[in-house]
């Protein structure tokens, strides 16, 4: 019995110790700017779209309509869109951005309209 709880103990202390060394890949600067391919799945429908993004405006293209966002960056990995020309009340929402990880010309990322505890992912592709 003693030497279950020490084993018990130990493999604890040893998995705990290897998840706190793993780090997850987060270059997140390196997608501040640049030309993108975004991919969403939402209730089992994929959704792509195109856009450009300097430091503080984001054009983006999907089905052939073209949006203009404000971009403000919270921190190195998490910014908010606002749609500068808003159509409707939905459109008029900020949307809060999480670069969960990135690798190579990668990220996946997590989103939310602001204020909602709803989240949906998608990845990133840079293009440029």
């Amino acid at each position: 019995m003693k030497f279950k709880i020490q084993y018990s103990i130990c493999s604890l202390l040893l998995l705990t110790l290897l998840t706190s060394c793993y780090n997850q890949e987060r270059n997140c600067t390196d997608f501040k700017t640049g030309k993108f391919i975004s991919e969403t799945e939402i209730e089992g429908k994929k959704y792509t779209s195109t856009f450009e993004r300097n430091d503080s405006i984001q054009i983006e293209t999907y089905e052939g309509k073209i949006d203009t966002f404000k971009v403000r960056w919270t921190n190195d990995c998490e910014y908010v869109i606002q749609n500068i020309n808003p159509k409707n009340r939905e459109e008029k929402k900020a949307v809060q951005m999480k670069i969960l990880t990135t690798k190579d010309n990668t990220y996946t990322f997590e989103y939310s309209f602001v204020g909602d505890s709803k989240k949906q992912r998608g990845t990133v592709t840079k293009t440029n």
